[in-house]
């Protein structure tokens, strides 16, 4: 067994119990071909969380600074994660993403750029679905709520939730024009899926 495989066996149960955690739409993620899986941002718990979710292994750009010391960065590597240089056209990153779509696998990305100050569902920027575009995968958009524990004090509850793909033209190309349309679309959605979360929260408080 894989250090990924353990941590995807054991994750989901200690998030449950430490975070309540609670997901819908897995059959939403589909179980074969490329897939970029595109997810708003509320803390440094979202990748952990949405991998244990997802029902195929996730892989992750995360922040340069975070493979620093060597041990923890060839940690979070065995467990999908590769480094991207922040405020920085990185095209060693860019190169690893569309090699992880190109295999047919499932590539985690937060539209937004960076996590989310106050909870609120901030602009996409649309390069974050280029290289999905350029490998025509599909897009499941992604809802995460509760994972901003300052924000939510007392015994955490956290929900995922996976839409539907995305219907997009698959060879639309990738000028700015249509990655901001396609950007918007995600954001359309992600809020339809936060008033699914909301609404449940009303109906099971506490």
């Amino acid at each position: 067994m894989t250090l990924y495989d353990f941590c995807h066996l054991t994750f989901p149960w200690v998030f449950k119990i430490w975070l309540r955690c609670e997901v819908y739409g897995r059959e939403n993620i589909p179980a074969e071909g490329p897939v970029v899986i595109a997810s708003n941002h509320l803390s440094l718990l979202d990748p952990p969380v949405l991998g244990a979710a997802a029902t195929r292994k996730v892989h992750f750009m995360a922040k340069s600074e975070l493979f620093k010391p060597a041990w923890f960065g060839a940690l979070i590597r065995k467990l999908g994660a590769f480094p991207v240089k922040r405020g920085e056209m990185d095209r060693e990153a860019i190169k690893t993403g569309l090699a992880i779509l190109k295999e047919n696998k499932v590539l985690a990305v937060f539209p937004e750029g960076t996590r989310s100050k106050t909870g609120e569902l901030g602009r996409a920027g649309g390069g974050a679905f280029m290289m999905g575009v350029k490998r025509k995968a599909k897009i499941v958009p992604a809802y995460i709520y509760g994972t901003d524990l300052s924000r939510h004090p007392g015994w955490p509850k956290v929900r995922v939730i996976f839409g539907k793909p995305i219907e997009y033209d698959p060879d639309m190309g990738t000028g700015r024009e249509s990655l901001d349309a396609l950007g918007a679309r995600w954001r359309e959605e992600v809020l339809v899926l936060r008033k699914a979360v909301a609404t449940d929260n009303e109906n099971h408080p506490g």
